[in-house]
């Protein structure tokens, strides 16, 4: 699996509007593929992302339902939560450290990194430097059981990743590993998808053999 990633020169606000300004040219991509049993609810998942000289943008697009959101502490159990998560390695060669971070529709976030056995959760103050828009409640304790549109989208310097790791910095022709999940592991209608298939008897995201490709271009969007 492979997305190409353009690149702005736009100032990108971090507020929304999956159609809006530049939004509406990127391509989207969706998450598809199951882990486990297929799941009863399979949530449609979508992402598209951007870059310019300092950032990343994700953008994510989930219709829902059976939403709950109780994670209100950076580095909770957000993946217990209606949540949609990305885990990249900014380099291209399949090394062993990578980043995962699983934001939960409330927009509350975890954020480590290191090996599939040993992570370690970034700084709050890091944390907090990725700007992140949520269309949700922070809380949502009672479940949604109606179908439900949500959004979230964020930015993450590329600054941060550079206090943890080593970075390819995005440009053309440079290649990241990663992977991008939906799941809800604690709510009435648990489900664990992904876009690069993983094979595994049982769910596991911290795979990284599994990773596809994000490549970066320097055509904009």
């Amino acid at each position: 699996m492979f997305y190409i990633v353009k690149s702005t020169t736009e100032k990108l606000d971090i507020s929304g509007g999956w159609d809006n300004f530049i939004w509406k040219k990127v391509e989207v991509m969706e998450i598809k593929n199951y882990m486990g049993a297929r799941p009863a609810h399979f949530p449609k998942t979508q992402f598209k992302l951007l870059y310019d000289n300092d950032n990343l943008y994700v953008f994510f697009r989930v219709e829902d339902q059976y939403v709950k959101c109780v994670a209100e502490r950076i580095h909770s159990n957000v993946c217990c939560d209606s949540c949609v998560e990305f885990f990249f390695s900014p380099y291209n060669s399949l090394m062993e450290n990578y980043f995962n971070l699983e934001i939960n529709c409330g927009g509350t976030p975890l954020l480590h990194y290191g090996s599939k056995t040993n992570r370690q959760p970034l700084s709050d103050l890091d944390c907090k430097k990725i700007k992140i828009y949520h269309s949700l409640p922070k809380l949502i304790k009672v479940e949604i059981i109606e179908p439900t549109e949500w959004f979230l989208q964020y930015r993450i310097p590329f600054e941060v990743i550079e206090k943890y790791s080593m970075i390819d910095h995005p440009a053309d022709g440079v290649i990241w590993r990663a992977n991008f999940f939906k799941c809800a592991s604690k709510t009435s209608h648990p489900h664990w998808l992904t876009w690069s298939k993983v094979n595994s008897p049982k769910p596991q995201f911290h795979l990284p053999e599994y990773f596809g490709e994000i490549r970066f271009s320097n055509k904009t969007a």
